[in-house]
């Protein structure tokens, strides 16, 4: 199934932008894509630029293409464990509702508050991966048979003084632990901090999910810090632990 009939497109003209270049064989110059649909040249680049942003299409020299799963297999990464056949690649815009449901069944019942966020942020967002003045935002997903089945993201701000840190979540559906995909999905988390030069990698976490703690403990995490009755449910405070893993 081609991405234009799954993905909700929230302008035709750039629908019949990422149409034409998804049916391109190979990449098409920007030129023939604009005169081919008869666009005027500013709402052409405007278009493109959000399609750019959205993880839709991508630039190859002078040429545009479609950025979809699969298109540059460099970024995906696929292992067996168990008879079961796992991909973990960057998430695709075509991921977004996927994503957000496998994050919210992982934090459900509070055990995951941060992640929990992530999820209400990015539903609301165009765009799942960002790279601003502000911040930096990237989401790795674990699949299987094309479905979500857990994620990694990391959250960098650009603030100069904290330009080495990250903010990550991860979380793998309860019905796939033990088969290694969270320590897959956190190397290719940590290999993305090592790339882009973070020296620390914080998760935050409600001190009663210590099934979590113990999962990043056991992979080199060291607890940095508490703070107590940072959460409350159902009139209980809960403290907040804040693990550091050094890429």
């Amino acid at each position: 199934m081609q991405i234009s009939e799954a993905f909700e497109f929230t302008h035709e003209d750039r629908k019949s932008i990422y149409q034409y270049i998804e049916a391109a064989d190979g990449p098409v110059s920007a030129e023939e894509v604009r005169e081919s649909l008869h666009l005027d040249p500013r709402g052409f680049g405007h278009h493109v630029a959000i399609l750019k942003r959205d993880g839709l299409i991508e630039a190859r020299g002078q040429q545009l293409a479609a950025a979809y799963e699969g298109s540059d297999e460099a970024e995906a990464e696929s292992f067996e464990t168990d008879g079961i056949e796992v991909t973990v690649r960057p998430a695709i815009e075509t991921d977004r509702s996927g994503l957000v449901g496998v994050i919210r069944q992982v934090a459900e019942n509070g055990t995951y508050i941060v992640a929990e966020s992530v999820a209400d942020l990015i539903d609301h967002e165009e765009s799942i991966s960002r790279h601003t003045a502000v911040d930096s935002r990237v989401f790795f997903v674990a699949t299987i048979n094309d479905e979500v089945v857990g994620w990694v993201h990391l959250e960098a701000p650009e603030l100069a003084k904290l330009s080495h840190t990250a903010e990550l979540t991860i979380g793998v559906l309860e019905e796939y632990y033990g088969h290694g995909i969270g320590s897959r999905l956190l190397e290719r988390g940590l290999e993305w901090a090592r790339e882009h030069d973070y020296e620390k990698i914080y998760n935050s976490i409600p001190a009663t999910n210590e099934e979590a703690i113990a999962f990043f403990e056991a992979r080199g995490g060291e607890v940095e810090a508490v703070r107590e009755d940072h959460y409350k449910f159902d009139d209980e405070y809960i403290d907040e632990v804040m693990l550091a893993l050094r890429p």
